[in-house]
């Protein structure tokens, strides 16, 4: 249960992330999220003793925070935001599907999918009607780099489970580094731009929210509890997500966010009461 709260708490925090960009939307990317990152750290530097991982503990946690960030910002280049971000959201499906795969002793049951299957449904709704307007049906290559980053941060939600136990707040070192490889990458790939005492402010909130808090909850989340139901309530992030940002942009809720409810929750419900059978071993 407490691993759930934990997962609720980094989903609640990812929510706010689109209304927070859209405020930042004059920032190039990789500023952005670079600086939101460093700023995301720093509540764990006084930590700084417990940030002693192996490296390949460290490679698997610049993989997760910068390799998805890095995809993510490719696919949004190449492809149609509303359909990229869409492919995106297949990572809380992955997770589910690969869990089994990353940790053997876990075994994927039907209400663990049909959930999943759920949520990805619900998800859709959300994102396209939020975004009012339905799928181009055009191809892109940039879909390509969208489902590399959901597999990158859903595998790495898995790995975390499989190398030496390491302390949450190291989670501030992976945070950092990919805070700095993004900045570097800003410096190669896009326009300098000044940032105001405003943006700071905002960058603050991001920072210290979804591009940090919530990093430190996922990792206890996964830690602490079953990677499949896990998966199957990520899918409260497109809902909340797109929830708050019409509501920030005064466009109010519709049909389309009820109906993303009702089977986003539905297949919450129905994943998180999917229970091993007697007998069958579970992950610790």
């Amino acid at each position: 249960m407490h691993a759930n709260l934990y997962a609720l708490g980094a989903i609640a925090l990812w929510g706010s992330l689109a209304s927070l960009g859209i405020s930042l939307a004059h920032l190039p990317p990789f500023l952005l999220t670079g600086i939101a990152l460093v700023i995301g750290s720093v509540p764990a530097w006084p930590l700084l003793r417990q940030w002693r991982v192996r490296p390949a503990t460290l490679a698997l946690g610049i993989y997760g925070l910068f390799g998805y960030h890095f995809l993510l910002f490719i696919a949004l280049r190449m492809a149609p935001a509303v359909e990229a971000n869409l492919v995106n959201y297949l990572w809380p499906l992955f997770i589910v599907v690969l869990a089994p795969l990353f940790l053997p002793r876990l075994s994927l049951h039907a209400g663990h999918v049909a959930g999943a299957l759920l949520g990805f449904g619900g998800a859709a709704i959300a994102i396209l009607g939020g975004a009012g307007a339905g799928p181009s049906g055009s191809w892109s290559w940039g879909f390509l780099p969208a489902l590399g980053a959901a597999f990158v941060w859903a595998s790495y939600s898995l790995l975390t489970r499989r190398v030496p136990p390491f302390p949450t707040a190291a989670i501030g070192l992976f945070g950092l580094l990919s805070g700095l490889l993004s900045l570097a990458c800003h410096a190669l790939l896009e326009p300098r731009v000044a940032v105001s005492a405003d943006d700071w402010v905002l960058l603050a909130l991001m920072g210290l929210g979804p591009l940090g808090a919530a990093f430190f909850l996922w990792d206890r989340a996964l830690k602490t509890g079953d990677a499949r139901q896990i998966g199957v309530l990520s899918y409260l992030t497109p809902l909340a997500s797109t929830g708050l940002l019409l509501l920030v942009t005064g466009r109010g809720l519709d049909w389309s966010i009820a109906a993303a409810a009702a089977l986003i929750v539905g297949g919450a419900v129905l994943g998180t009461r999917t229970r091993e059978r007697p007998g069958r071993a579970r992950a610790a």
